[in-house]
């Protein structure tokens, strides 16, 4: 069974979205991360309904407040 880092570490350098709570939600590709699911995302776009409503370039992300990491395209 893939624990959650290594799924992560197959996702480096690929294009991600990520929920936040609250319910923001990032796309980016996943540049680095550390053992707290801190995220480096580099590309970043915040997205609001499927749409992009800024673009923020390289972003890190508190690992606890994600919700989920999801491949994207």
């Amino acid at each position: 069974m893939a624990r959650p880092l290594d799924v992560l570490n197959k996702s480096l350098n690929t294009s991600v979205l990520v929920r936040l709570k609250g319910g923001r939600e990032f796309r980016g590709i996943l540049d680095g991360y550390d053992i707290h699911m801190n995220l480096v995302l580099i590309n970043a776009e915040e997205i609001q309904d499927g749409e992009v409503i800024k673009k923020l370039g390289s972003v890190v992300i508190r690992g606890d407040t994600v919700v989920f990491v999801s491949p994207s395209q």
